[in-house]
């Protein structure tokens, strides 16, 4: 008693345990991630709700959405479609994340993702190949409400199996197989190739790595949110370690209003600390720059 199926009812056991969320909902593409997912959790809490998210990119979109939530339905589960608008900056992946995150987000309790310990790795190394600071390689959360991720240790693997296991045929989505996306070619070329140079085991030590991480990330974070000292004083955040220093300003920067920060922000804000000789403001996201005057920090909208 140790199969696919198994393994998932026991990672989807777990995480309801631990974090005992009032309800649950599951978001369904119809893939084998999430239909796994979807299935377990009609057992594990009869009467959940599925979320299927037609994207409209492809011609038969609403085809294969009313499909996944009639699986859902025979499986136990009340569905629905939602069906988005793709637009905005950013591209076609990052503008398709943003509508279907709109869309799943509840008005209470969890939605749960099917994201596996491949998609973990694929997270980690997308934030080493672009240097986007330790939050990124610390990967995904399992739990970070609205969003519950219980399947980030059960591989893409076991969930193809657990499908077949149970009886059910996964969609295809024929994206993931385009060499255009980046994440295609993470998945079919570049992990398998360190698989093989590294003699495998590459996806488990990369979740361990970003495991390992994301702990001492916490303990930083938490560091700087218990920091009693003034968060303005520019020579009092100087005698800071850089890593705290930066967290400090980042918490300071949020409670400004400031969304949407990015290492390369962070870094120059910090440099108004760190390396002062007299540069003017630093542009931020929303409307925003940074600045520094008689030794001290202030954030402000820019003047139009």
């Amino acid at each position: 008693m140790n199969g696919p199926v198994d393994r998932v009812r026991v990672a989807v056991r777990r995480f309801l345990a631990e974090h005992r969320p009032e309800e649950v909902a599951v978001a369904v593409s119809g893939g084998a991630d999430s239909l796994a997912l979807a299935a377990v959790t009609a057992r594990l809490r009869p009467g959940s709700r599925a979320v299927v998210v037609d994207h409209g990119l492809q011609e038969d979109s609403a085809a294969v959405a009313a499909r996944a939530a009639s699986v859902c339905r025979e499986l136990g589960l009340r569905a629905e479609v939602r069906a988005v608008v793709v637009e905005g900056p950013g591209g076609p992946e990052a503008a398709a994340r943003r509508a279907r995150y709109a869309a799943l987000r509840p008005e209470r309790g969890l939605v749960l993702l099917g994201h596996t310990l491949d998609d973990q790795a694929e997270t980690v190394l997308l934030g080493l190949g672009r240097g986007s600071g330790p939050r990124s390689i610390a990967g995904m959360r399992a739990c970070d409400p609205p969003w519950g991720r219980p399947l980030l240790g059960v591989s893409r693997a076991d969930t193809s199996a657990a499908c077949r296991e149970l009886g059910l045929s996964p969609w295809e989505d024929p994206h993931n197989a385009d060499p255009a996306y980046t994440r295609v070619r993470l998945r079919t070329e570049v992990l398998p190739l360190l698989e093989d140079v590294l003699h495998g085991g590459v996806a488990d030590a990369l979740a361990r790595t970003a495991a390992q991480l994301r702990e001492d990330c916490d303990a930083l974070d938490e560091l700087a949110r218990c920091y009693g000292g003034d968060r303005r004083a520019a020579k009092e955040l100087a005698d800071l370690p850089t890593a705290l220093r930066r967290r400090v300003l980042r918490r300071w920067l949020l409670d400004e209003g400031v969304p949407e920060l990015s290492d390369s922000h962070l870094r120059r804000v910090d440099a108004l600390v760190a390396e002062w000789h007299g540069q003017g403001g630093v542009w931020l996201p929303g409307g925003f720059v940074a600045r520094r005057a008689h030794g001290r920090l202030r954030v402000e909208p820019v003047q139009s």
